[in-house]
């Protein structure tokens, strides 16, 4: 059975001894390639996960079939949060952008543990509390600041949830993740890199000065993350 100081999910971590020893035995680890899809849109879920590394996507799907990120999630998290307030599905998809290794427990399990615990429900609710401000300052990003400032922000939340500055990523990916045109990513790209803030090579880019990409992305970055370290930062 794993132990909860060896997990890197921080709620895992994060949580009381007596609520990760309801899910503990319960918790299956597993491996997540890029693409993969962990839930669907609008289809029964009957697993959580807990992500340890790499990062879930968040992709709303007009009926017409365009997709658009609307938060992300990794290592801080998990997914679909819908359901531990009483949905059994995701108005969304989630898939893996960033390869992964994660904890999954069955739903059930998880709101059996909840019906257990006076504390376990109120802790998750901070993290979606925490996911909701993402989700809203995405959609303030969209409609306010430019596609440079936009990818910028993006890949600082994507390196405050994975160790290496290296991250495999596309342009057409990109294009999804921040709902432009492929150009529009490749002119940005070149921006950041020709400010030093980071090295753009085919299917990836490295961060070179975090500190001056985040004083360019200015208030496009910020807000989520002071959100997250107000709710869960004692934990």
């Amino acid at each position: 059975m794993v132990k909860q100081a060896n997990v890197r999910n921080y709620l895992l971590r994060g949580m009381s001894a007596e609520d990760f020893a309801l899910l503990a035995p319960h918790l299956v680890p597993c491996t997540g390639g890029k693409g993969d899809v962990l839930f669907r849109k609008e289809e029964p879920v009957h697993d959580i996960w807990f992500l340890e590394s790499g990062i879930c996507s968040l992709i709303a799907i007009s009926a017409e079939g365009q997709r658009v990120e609307s938060g992300i999630v990794g290592r801080e998290g998990f997914a679909p949060v819908a359901v531990v307030m009483g949905s059994d599905r995701a108005p969304y998809e989630g898939i893996i952008q960033l390869p992964d290794h994660c904890w999954k427990i069955r739903l059930d399990i998880l709101l059996n543990a909840i019906d257990q615990s006076t504390t376990l429900l109120p802790f998750l609710l901070l993290y979606i509390q925490s996911l909701s401000t993402q989700i809203a300052y995405t959609a303030l990003s969209n409609a306010v600041h430019t596609v440079e400032e936009r990818l910028a922000r993006w890949l600082l939340m994507c390196n405050d949830r994975i160790d290496a500055q290296d991250m495999p990523l596309t342009h057409e990916f990109l294009s999804v993740m921040l709902a432009v045109r492929r150009p529009s990513v490749t002119t940005s790209l070149h921006v950041l890199e020709s400010n030093g803030f980071i090295r753009s090579e085919r299917g990836c880019v490295t961060i070179r000065n975090r500190a001056a990409m985040e004083e360019f992305a200015g208030d496009a970055y910020g807000p989520p993350e002071r959100e997250y370290e107000r709710l869960l930062g004692n934990h």
